[in-house]
């Protein structure tokens, strides 16, 4: 069992203020892997004086300190990336062919983005007479969620560093081994003393001591909706600037002309990755009435065809829920779609046949679904798809549109151009045509109960900086 209980202030591992057990469970068997910590608010000072302290100094860094630096950073990083992918399989289930094929590499296309937009980001711009001039923002409290560990830290640290920022780092504790390998691995590639610290801990101590602290200057936080409103209500007094990545319930609209097999299969493929525990996965699935009893059917034999169990064995595709708070979730979730009149075509409640130790959980599809039941509604978190019909292209929009959410859509269409046209109506941060892949030089983030701000890119970068106004800085060219 690993001990990780040291918290990384000022470039060194260090005790807690107070000793706080917190056991690291892997939830493919529920047994216990490593003991970290949970901090205080005595922890969060500590690390925000050294992140103060050393921002003098890291906010004059020149661009190229900067980029050397995350390039050091980068190939310790992919040094590490076995070890990195063994880490996020063992603290939050994800089977390991699928963490060495997306979750390491998702860290990875963060850190190469910051390098890319940074070789090139304009920092001054003299109009007229006025420097226009972009500075670091100070020091950032970042709080990061366990259904993506890597993607979500790197998506900020890079960027802050990139901008000249020193931060403070509170990773899930349901997931914080592999931001304790992060650590080391900044440690290895010479990050100055202070610029990153990490606290383990919980949302109500060290996340609302992040939030609340007043030599904080931006908090920056991915996870829940109901989360998310607290660090904001927490940050209020302070007036420091809130960025947050949220809920969702993305629509993933089929349109008539679609190829339907292809896209079926596409999207429950892509409701269940990650085990349906990514914030922008396509939950509700919306298809022309005339065509669902097809549509149930290739659901139907995708779900089937779905291998769920260890997560190191090769042929896993579908690992455990994180935890067993999320599993009764979904379990709660499933039974509730059941009880309101909604359709269950596969899966259902309790744990897949022949499994029973584990957080795991039946790959679910309901039919004959309506858009103001509570599975079309909430957030579910796990493999569950929603199957949503609709009568011509305004009513998809109208139910793809009708949610607290918007953070991400889909629509798939034989004729690109209609494509365009209804993913300009979708009211969501980014909307996926024909099956796109995300592309990290984009930006990601949401409208509505989603969150604000973007993370990703030059847009990314641009949230970690403060625009200064230099008036009479140049001669003035008007007569």
């Amino acid at each position: 069992m690993k001990d990780c209980r040291q918290f990384y202030i000022n470039g060194a591992w260090v005790n807690p203020e107070k000793q706080q057990d917190f056991p690291v469970t892997n939830p493919a068997n529920e047994e216990t892997v490593a003991t970290i910590s949970l901090g205080s608010a005595a922890d969060v000072d500590k690390a925000v004086h050294a992140a103060n302290e050393a921002f003098h100094s890291y906010s004059e860094a020149s661009v190229d300190a900067r980029l050397s630096l995350l390039r050091n950073i980068i190939d310790v990083y992919k040094a590490k990336s076995e070890e990195m992918a063994e880490a996020i399989s063992m603290e939050m289930g994800a089977p390991l062919s699928f963490a060495r094929k997306a979750q390491v590499p998702a860290g990875l296309g963060h850190l190469l983005e910051a390098v890319r937009v940074l070789e090139h980001f304009q920092f001054e711009q003299v109009k007229e007479s006025t420097l226009m001039r972009k500075e670091p923002i100070g020091v950032c409290g970042l709080i990061t969620p366990w259904n993506w560990p890597m993607n979500q830290i790197a998506c900020k640290v890079a960027p802050a560093l990139a901008a000249g920022c020193t931060m403070v780092l509170k990773p899930s504790e349901l997931a914080p081994l592999s931001a304790y390998l992060f650590a080391q691995i900044l440690h290895e590639a010479k990050v100055p003393r202070g610029v990153f610290n990490l606290i383990n801990g919980d949302g109500p101590t060290v996340g609302a001591a992040i939030a609340g602290h007043p030599d904080i200057a931006m908090v920056s936080f991915t996870g829940s909706t109901r989360a998310g409103v607290a660090v904001a209500v927490a940050a209020a007094p302070t007036v420091k600037r809130v960025t947050q990545e949220l809920g969702g319930k993305s629509a993933n609209i089929v349109l008539d002309d679609a190829d339907f097999p292809k896209t079926i299969r596409e999207g429950v493929q892509s409701c269940f990755r990650n085990t349906g525990q990514s914030c922008n996965a396509p939950t509700r699935m919306l298809v022309p009435r005339s065509r669902m009893a097809e549509v149930a059917q290739i659901a139907k034999q995708e779900a089937e065809a779905v291998r769920t169990g260890d997560p190191r064995s090769s042929d896993t595709n579908l690992g455990p829920l994180a935890g067993k708070a999320q599993f009764e979730k979904v379990q709660r979730l499933i039974q509730q779609g059941i009880s309101e009149g909604a359709t269950v075509i596969v899966g259902g409640t309790g744990r897949p046949e022949g499994i029973s130790q584990g957080y795991f959980v039946k790959p679910t599809i309901f039919t004959d679904v309506r858009n103001d039941m509570t599975i079309a509604r909430e957030e579910i978190f796990g493999p569950v798809l929603c199957i949503i019909p609709y009568t011509d292209e305004d009513d998809a929009l109208r139910i793809a549109n009708d949610t607290p959410y918007g953070l991400s859509g889909f629509v798939t269409s034989g004729d690109r151009e209609r494509a365009r046209r209804v993913a300009k109506r979708i009211r969501a941060g980014n909307v996926h045509i024909n099956g796109a892949r995300v592309d990290f030089g984009g930006c990601f983030g949401g409208y509505k109960q989603s969150g604000n701000g973007r993370e990703w890119g030059e847009a990314g970068l641009e949230e970690f900086l403060e625009l200064k106004a230099v008036f009479g800085y140049a001669e003035s060219v008007k007569q």
